[in-house]
């Protein structure tokens, strides 16, 4: 671990036992991050008057808006080891920058596709070569918004499609949705052909917070999508008229399944699955048995995960585990931490992690960690091992703090290898994998 992370590390010790990986030899070094603007998906980001004014600036961390920023990690090594509690791994930077990297998705060839928030979606191969795939739909990249979720078919070797997730424009570009496109990808060129916008959100708002986006399907071939509140109007999670703050389900042509939990109650949009959230940009399905894992972003404190169950009410913004960004009061619009009638969460993290990705793993390239959940962190620069057991986290561990910077996208590869994407503007993609 470099000095830098380790000054950090112990600075910022969790109230309650948490087991934390310590030891990292480092291999190589990375190019310098120098000063880092304030960043999208924490209280960095500047709030307007109109925000500050009228509801707590929303963002993915615990400080209020306005803050002067973290200071920014040490420059991530290329290359590390570390001795977890019980897997010794290897970590290894993959890509050349990226700018803003938000998710990676694979094909079956061993390439992979990487979206970058300002819009660019980037072909990276195996050896860490990136090329722009042409083609990406328009996008408004402000703040949180801009080019987000990328999802690969699973027939794709017999239809090429791929969907992306982003922050749509309006007409006049003022106002921004969340939308859904899905196209043909042409690896050889490559580029993205015969695009369809297939969903958008019913209501557009101002830009810049809380657009969800992550995607993950089902076993039965139905899509998965969430929404964020959109940050100004939080109430807007408990309204079943509005796609905000919600889980969405889908077919892959962005139909209504006719299975959907609510199909056929005129108060509820028939595409929603389950609401009560805040902005979960944590999705991750058991292949076993179709078990739904999300991560959500809480206000100050309240970072949760659920397991979720389809038709179920989540709670936001009525019930949460989160404070007022700028007095750590209740927050607005909270009437209690649990309420008859709502999901409790399955679990609560603490200290906050701003939770960024999430990865179940299934494969045994490291057995000890097998049917545990990695959960990434953005304000918290670290993932978080949570063992789930029958309704309860049976154990943690926290791995990698502060060593590669804010963790924005985890997941396990076909290789059986864990790989993530930071969030920077000298963003990289890393693959983790079993040492020795």
């Amino acid at each position: 671990m470099t000095e830098h992370a380790r000054q950090k590390l112990f600075s910022h010790r969790a109230p309650f036992p948490i087991a934390v990986t310590a030891s990292a030899v480092l291999v190589g070094a990375g190019c310098p991050r120098g000063e880092q603007a304030p960043g999208p998906d924490d209280s960095r980001a500047a709030a307007t008057p109109s925000e500050t004014q009228a509801t707590p600036a929303e963002g993915e961390a615990s400080e209020p808006a306005g803050a002067e920023p973290a200071e920014p990690s040490d420059s991530p090594p290329d290359e590390l080891t570390v001795d977890t509690e019980y897997e010794a791994i290897e970590v290894k930077r993959v890509s050349e920058p990226l700018e803003n990297p938000w998710s990676v998705a694979f094909l079956p060839g061993g390439d992979m596709l990487v979206t970058e928030r300002p819009g660019r979606l980037s072909l990276v191969t195996e050896d860490g070569a990136t090329t722009e795939v042409t083609g990406a739909p328009e996008v408004h990249a402000e703040n949180q918004g801009g080019l987000l979720d990328v999802a690969v078919h699973p027939d794709y070797d017999e239809n090429a499609w791929v969907y992306l997730t982003y922050a749509k424009p309006d007409d006049d570009d003022t106002d921004t949705a969340t939308a859904l496109v899905r196209a043909e990808l042409d690896e050889a060129a490559p580029a993205l052909d015969n695009a369809q916008e297939i969903f958008v959100q019913d209501r557009y708002s101002s830009p810049g917070r809380h657009y969800g986006s992550r995607l993950a399907f089902l076993s039965d071939g139905t899509l998965l999508m969430s929404i964020g509140d959109r940050g100004t109007d939080p109430p807007r999670a408990q309204d079943t008229g509005d796609h905000a703050g919600s889980l969405l389900r889908l077919d892959e042509d962005g139909q209504v399944p006719t299975d959907n939990p609510f199909v056929g109650d005129p108060d509820v949009l028939d595409e929603i699955y389950a609401y009560g959230l805040r902005n979960v940009q944590g999705l991750a399905v058991d292949p076993e048995d179709d078990t739904i894992w999300v991560t959500d972003h809480g206000p100050r404190g309240g970072d949760l995960m659920h397991r979720i169950e389809a038709g179920r009410n989540y709670g936001w913004p009525v019930v949460t585990q989160g404070l007022n960004y700028r007095d750590q009061g209740p927050f607005p619009h909270a009437e209690a931490r649990s309420m008859e009638g709502v999901e409790d969460p399955f679990y609560e993290f603490l200290p906050t992690l701003a939770p960024s990705g999430l990865a179940l793993v299934t494969a045994d390239a490291f057995p000890m960690w097998e049917g545990d959940l990695l959960a990434g962190g953005l304000r918290a620069e670290r993932i978080r091992r949570v063992v789930p057991g029958e309704g309860e986290v049976l154990h943690e561990e926290e791995l990698l703090p502060f060593e590669l910077g804010r963790i924005r996208d985890v997941r396990e590869g076909p290789d059986g290898g864990v790989w993530l994407l930071t969030d920077q503007d000298d963003g990289a993609l890393y693959r983790v994998s079993p040492s020795g």
